[in-house]
């Protein structure tokens, strides 16, 4: 085993110097990194996603009219040249409302997996690798946080903090850290027993830095996986808040209270609430295929 990059004294006296502190199998991965292109899932998603992302960031050159702007002499007009997908009973554009809806709800959803990806990641190392007491009192967190539903907890969170994207952030972070946590972990419970670790803790190298050098760029890609998956999730979340009034405050438009608004007119204009349902649907979509591949390239037996 090779151990490049840290300089070890074993007891005899004698330095090991450039030595990688690396796992055996982490030399078939340029091989599947190369070859990353080849997953259907992951290419579909990427694609999907890359669409997506693309035209809600292009909302101000794509969209001729202000999101929030009232008409109330154009109210309920169906699809035209004027208006690609009508408007809805104010007279706003719902197609400026979609791209501008769509492009806050993937913010929040990346802003709401980020924070409890990092704080899970943080406790998770932390409970996987001192164990004792500190592994004790984290887990039980861990516990107290997952005997409650995930929307249920999010939703009563948001609505003792009052409605915002500073609160739904808040209140996801809170219960979302546990699973990144317990992914962390674990993996880093099987991995501390490795060689390269043990080398590592007979060299002299402080804790720190054998959990953030050598440990974590090891066991993240699960958790990473995870998060393409809890994307979905965290919007769905949103958007369900948007939809019971508790997302973002109007008039800012958001897809949860599009599909609200657009309710009362199902029958008679479906596409006030199917149109920023079906997008809703594709995000998850492009997310879940993203996960999959993900998962298929670093399956083993892959290539």
């Amino acid at each position: 085993m090779s151990l490049s990059g840290e300089q070890f004294i074993v007891p005899g006296g004698s330095a090991l110097a450039d030595l990688e502190v690396l796992p055996a199998d982490r030399a078939a991965q340029p091989r599947q990194a190369r070859r990353w292109y080849r997953q259907p899932a992951l290419m579909a998603g990427i694609v999907i996603m890359g669409l997506i992302i693309a035209t809600a960031l292009s909302a101000p050159l794509l969209a001729s009219y202000n999101p929030i702007a009232l008409n109330l002499n154009a109210t309920l007009l169906g699809p035209s040249s004027h208006h690609l997908l009508g408007t809805d009973q104010l007279g706003r554009d719902i197609f400026a409302r979609l791209l501008y809806g769509l492009r806050l709800d993937l913010a929040v959803g990346c802003l709401a997996v980020l924070f409890p990806f990092t704080l899970g990641t943080i406790l998770g190392s932390l409970a996987g690798y001192f164990g004792g007491w500190v592994d004790i009192v984290i887990m039980r967190l861990v516990d107290i946080v997952v005997a409650f539903p995930f929307y249920v907890l999010v939703i009563a969170l948001v609505f003792v903090l009052g409605p915002g994207v500073r609160s739904i952030i808040i209140a996801i972070t809170l219960v979302g850290w546990v699973s990144y946590a317990r992914i962390i972990r674990g993996e880093i419970l099987v991995a501390k027993r490795q060689d390269y670790v043990v080398a590592a803790q007979s060299g002299g190298l402080s804790s720190l830095r054998i959990m953030g050098r050598h440990l974590l760029p090891n066991v993240i890609t699960q958790a990473i996986i995870y998060a393409m998956s809890d994307i979905v999730q965290d919007i769905l979340a949103i958007v369900t808040l948007g939809y019971f009034g508790l997302g973002v405050p109007p008039p800012t438009p958001d897809l949860g209270s599009m599909i609200n608004d657009g309710q009362n007119f199902l029958t008679t204009h479906w596409q006030l609430t199917t149109i920023p349902g079906l997008a809703v649907v594709v995000v998850g979509l492009g997310l879940s295929l993203i996960g999959d591949g993900l998962a298929d390239l670093i399956r083993p037996g892959q290539s």
